[in-house]
């Protein structure tokens, strides 16, 4: 999106949709990673005009809120050096559609702030405009905001990305799709429903986002039950994690330890490292098994027979889910 000009308040825009309710296909909720990370429902402060990637004769169909992009949006627009933006004055430069396509079959999606220092997902609802500052993928399964939720994706993501001061520069082409996903299970998948329920709670009785409310978590001298109830959540996500990647010899030994962060509620150190080190093990395995000399033609070229996953581990798939991730 480029142009102030989009932006309404919710009052403006449910004004707009009270007097013709047909604004509705061109009005709504603007989600950014502040807002995702700051307010207790993870929900959008800002509407915002999206007429897609609709014409102009399209667009004017609207006249009230179409008025108020050619009064606002237009005159900076028309000054502009890029001659697309010029042209295409009424809509987003960028609008991406292949995302919106992807998700238009959800209700909801996993959304993480891509410069953060919680890197926690949330579930949100799909029908709103998602900021360019936001990692969205295209499910919301209890299974995927589990792992995305685990120590597992931190550590990969924490060593995969660039860092801003305290922040995590959350780059989803280095983290996520290159992330060795297991085949998650039922426990896995009841977690994370549980952590989308008790989190939600948790946030919206305390009137805090997911920034201060992990402040809190990483907080040895906060011994609340909720926040009690929320560290043993998280305890369990690493655990029945840690199953489905059959790792069941390392000993995580959650606790609070120092890091470049702080103190944070985390696995131990040696069990970080050691994780670590069969991430980075299945990550190689998996590219190797992607390179060209090893494609199927290449293997029956060579006789040489397909082998299972590192360690053996025959449940485990770690190809990626690539076509989640926007």
């Amino acid at each position: 999106m480029l142009g102030k000009g989009f932006i309404l308040t919710p009052e403006q825009a449910h004004d707009l949709i009270q007097r013709d309710p047909r604004n509705k296909d061109v009005l709504f909720p603007y989600l950014n990673g502040e807002d995702l990370n700051s307010r207790p429902d993870c929900s959008a402060s800002r509407w915002v005009i999206n007429f897609h990637d609709w014409s102009e004769e399209r667009a004017r169909g609207y006249p009230e809120v179409f008025a108020i992009v050619e009064r606002d949006v237009k005159p900076e627009r028309l000054k502009n050096t890029n001659s697309q933006r010029r042209e295409i004055w009424w809509r987003f430069t960028r609008p991406a559609m292949d995302l919106y396509r992807a998700i238009s079959d959800l209700d909801r999606v996993l959304v993480v702030a891509l410069v953060s220092r919680t890197v926690m997902p949330a579930r949100v609802p799909s029908r709103q405009v998602l900021s360019h500052k936001l990692g969205v993928f295209a499910t919301a399964e209890g299974s995927d905001l589990a792992l995305l939720s685990s120590s597992f994706h931190s550590i990969w993501a924490w060593r995969n990305s660039s860092t801003m001061k305290a922040d995590l520069n959350y780059s989803p082409s280095d983290v996520y799709e290159t992330f060795p996903h297991p085949v998650t299970t039922v426990e896995v998948r009841n977690n994370g429903e549980i952590l989308d329920r008790l989190r939600f709670d948790v946030m919206i009785d305390r009137s805090v986002g997911l920034t201060r409310l992990y402040n809190m978590v990483h907080d040895p001298a906060v011994k609340d039950s909720d926040i009690e109830s929320l560290r043993e959540n998280h305890r369990k996500i690493d655990r029945s994690v840690l199953e489905s990647y059959n790792w069941l010899d390392v000993d995580l030994a959650h606790d609070f330890y120092p890091n470049r962060q702080g103190t944070r509620f985390a696995v131990a150190p040696s069990a970080q490292i050691e994780i670590l080190d069969r991430l980075l093990e299945l990550n190689h395995a998996q590219h190797e098994r992607n390179s060209p000399k090893n494609s199927p033609q290449a293997m029956d070229r060579r006789g040489v027979a397909a082998r299972s996953a590192v360690h053996d581990q025959e449940h485990l798939t770690p190809g990626l889910h690539g076509d989640t991730l926007f």
